[in-house]
């Protein structure tokens, strides 16, 4: 029996942690942050992060081999395996600023783990997704002291997908682990694969050097984030060309060789990986003296920002060219559906561009309210946060539909439809509505990629 803890109790470690107690019951899996509040949401059953079918996993397992505590040194000293899964943002400051991660929180991890650790033998999982060679840096810094705990360093990182995190763990695709090139670095890397083998087959569970499993994180979302943009850019084309981005899309996604997977036009990616690990990938490459492939990445940024931007001139332009003194109600806050995480959502600079205008803007979310108020704090102008959507409807010229929430299909939009300013406007910035429906209720729906159905 091991003593496994992890450090970080945000969309990544709670959920893997979970899953990890429930099907490795012989092992003690203990979750450890310094945020109090966040702590004792864990230990109830509101907990701090929404995920399908997180809660029943939680309640399976806690108090019996797995613990949300805030004594993180305590921990530490009774740790065997610890999990690193702590925030490593963009820079605001310094060189770097703008694109390299800033490192701050995870090295003053690192020098925790070193002061605390009490074990002859620990090893240390890099689950926060970090720059090449960081591993090594961590390696370095918890060999520096005079601790007589010998540490091996393991890269981890995690694929699942916000919304849709308990599946992912429970069926990945697969589980990459990379160690170091050495026979203490092989012992450590086979000792995590041997948690996943629990219920992981082992030809899915990848043993790598951990500079390949560092960069294979960074590419793959790199990879996913690129697909989004070209398909945002191509449906640009599709607007001024009369084709249609759905039927574009399923036409390539038919082909082997593309697949179907991240061909849905929309506002814009968002989240805390995309945009954050594109950044670092370019930063990467303009450190090792490749400009080029520097500007190549950066681009997939420039474009989502471009797509966003290009949804409000949208709105911006239909509405008559003004906005001042008009509401517009945005269906959906969290930058996907299924999650209330709105970290680097397209909302929030949509919510920056409306009040810019004067508009009045209304959010509802049905999961995301709480941490809205949280983006758009420091954010002056005629906001609210409405739970209830009809409300948040009632007396709008437009309706913007930022996330793919499965209830806004299930609306009554006659009722809406009557409530609203003539004429009403629909921007649906994920195609997810019924448009043909919408248009003979009587509203002016304004799809991405499609011609516009407009009584106007």
């Amino acid at each position: 029996m091991s003593n496994i803890l992890c450090i970080g109790a945000g969309y990544v470690g709670g959920p893997t942690m979970a899953m990890i107690a429930k099907y490795c019951p012989e092992h003690t899996v203990t979750i450890v942050d310094i945020n109090h509040k966040r702590i004792d949401r864990w230990n109830s059953n509101d907990l701090p992060i929404f995920e399908p079918g997180l809660l029943d996993v939680v309640q399976q397992t806690r108090g019996k081999n797995l613990f949300f505590q805030t004594d993180i040194a305590g921990a530490i000293s009774e740790a065997d395996i610890i999990f690193v899964s702590v925030n490593t943002p963009t820079k605001k400051f310094g060189e770097g600023a703008g694109k390299a991660a800033d490192l701050q929180y995870w090295e003053k991890t690192s020098r925790d783990i070193l002061q605390n650790s009490r074990k002859p033998d620990v090893i240390v999982v890099e689950k926060s997704t970090l720059p090449v060679r960081t591993a090594e840096a961590m390696a370095r810094i918890l060999e520096s002291g005079n601790s007589t705990t010998n540490f091996s360093v393991v890269s981890n990182p995690e694929f699942l997908a916000e919304g849709t995190a308990i599946q992912d763990l429970a069926n990945p695709d697969r589980v990459l682990i990379g160690g170091e090139e050495n026979e203490n670095g092989h012992k450590a890397a086979n000792t995590v694969a041997e948690l996943y083998a629990h219920w992981v087959p082992r030809e899915r569970i990848l043993l790598t050097s951990v500079w390949s499993s560092e960069l294979s994180k960074l590419v793959a979302n790199a990879m996913l984030a690129q697909r989004i943009s070209s398909v945002n850019s191509i449906s640009a084309l599709c607007e001024r060309t009369e084709a249609d981005i759905t039927e574009v899309s399923r036409a390539i996604g038919m082909d082997t060789r593309i697949g179907a997977k991240f061909l849905q036009a929309s506002i814009g990616f968002g989240g805390s990986c995309f945009r954050k690990d594109i950044l670092h990938l370019t930063y990467l490459c303009e450190f090792y003296g490749l400009p080029e492939v520097a500007d190549y990445w950066a681009s997939v940024v420039h474009i989502n920002e471009w797509q966003t931007n290009r949804f409000f001139q949208n709105i911006l332009h239909e509405l008559f060219n003004t906005l001042a003194g008009k509401t517009i109600t945005m269906l959906g806050f969290a930058f996907k559906q299924d999650t209330g995480d709105t970290r680097d959502s397209p909302a929030i600079p949509l919510c920056e561009r409306l009040v810019g205008e004067n508009a009045k803007v209304r959010i509802h979310d049905p999961k995301a309210l709480e941490n809205a108020r949280i983006e758009l704090k420091n954010l002056k102008g005629d906001l609210s946060f409405v739970e209830d959507v009809y409300e948040a409807a009632d007396g709008a010229h437009a309706l913007a539909l930022v996330t793919q929430w499965d209830e806004y299909l299930d609306l009554d939009y006659e009722k809406i439809h009557q409530a609203m300013v003539e004429p009403a406007f629909i921007f649906d910035g994920r195609n997810h509505l019924d448009h043909d429906k919408l248009y003979k209720i009587g509203f002016n729906v304004f799809p991405l990629g499609k011609s516009p159905l407009k009584h106007i």
